[in-house]
This record gives C-alpha cells, sequence and structure tokens, in this order.
C-alpha cells in the first residue's frame, strides 16, 4: 500500500505539488588546491512543500538546526548529511512561495524513508550569486 499516494490525493488539494530539481549528493571531487566540491545528479521531481510540525520542530531544536524551514514529502531516497559514504547531504531548488525565484534548500534531517517515498526538513540556503 503505498500511504503517500493516498495522503497526496488530499494534501494536494490544499497544498499542490510543485516541480523541484533535486540534486542528490553523489560525492565529491578533490580541486588541485586540495579542497572538496561536491558533485551532485539533477532530477526534476515533483514536491509537497509545508511548514514544519510543531513536534518536529521541538525534535530540530535539540539538534541545534536554525534557520527557514520547511517540512517535504516527495518520491526518492533523499538524503541528508551521511558522513560514512562521504555525502554531503542532497540539496532542493525551489520557491519559498509560489511567485518567488527558485531558492537552494538543503536537506538536515530525514524524519521518514521508506522504499519509494520520504519526508525531509530542509533549511534554505544562501544562495550564491
Amino acid at each position: 500500500m503505498n500511504l503517500r499516494k493516498i495522503a497526496n490525493i488530499y494534501t494536494r488539494n490544499i497544498n499542490p505539488n510543485i516541480p523541484a530539481t533535486w540534486r542528490k549528493s553523489i560525492g565529491y571531487t578533490v580541486k588541485e588546491d586540495g579542497t572538496q566540491e561536491p558533485v551532485y545528479e539533477d532530477s526534476t521531481v515533483e514536491i509537497n512543500p509545508q511548514a514544519v510540525s510543531g513536534d518536529t520542530l521541538a525534535f530540530i531544536e535539540g539538534l541545534n538546526i536554525q534557520g527557514v524551514m520547511r517540512s517535504v514529502y516527495m518520491y526518492g531516497n533523499v538524503q541528508g548529511v551521511v558522513r560514512s559514504d562521504e555525502r554531503g547531504g542532497d540539496l532542493l531548488l525551489f520557491p519559498q512561495t509560489p511567485d518567488k525565484p527558485i531558492q537552494t534548500w538543503k536537506v538536515v534531517t530525514v524524519v521518514e524513508t521508506w522504499p519509494d517515498w520520504a519526508h525531509v526538513i530542509v533549511v534554505l540556503q544562501n544562495d550564491e550569486s
């Protein structure tokens, strides 16, 4: 049973899914100066960003994570930092509100992960110009 699909039928009536770019972390390269540069694999996905619930905020507070956050439901095996795999965390690119420009959000916490969908917490990043 695909619970995400069932729930999404109802939630998207109130909060529609939106397109996003999923920048999946696939490791890093080492530049000539010895610094690491993350490497990503991009794909287009549909996400359902929502406000972060009070319970989740209380949990995140204990992790000392701050900033503009969203709770995101989407299909895929989205990951935060996985040090043992030498991955630096996935990024999602989507607007903060529908009429605003695309911004970069970093996956900081994986709340739920299932074989075909995930619920993650993302934090808005300072995009470099």
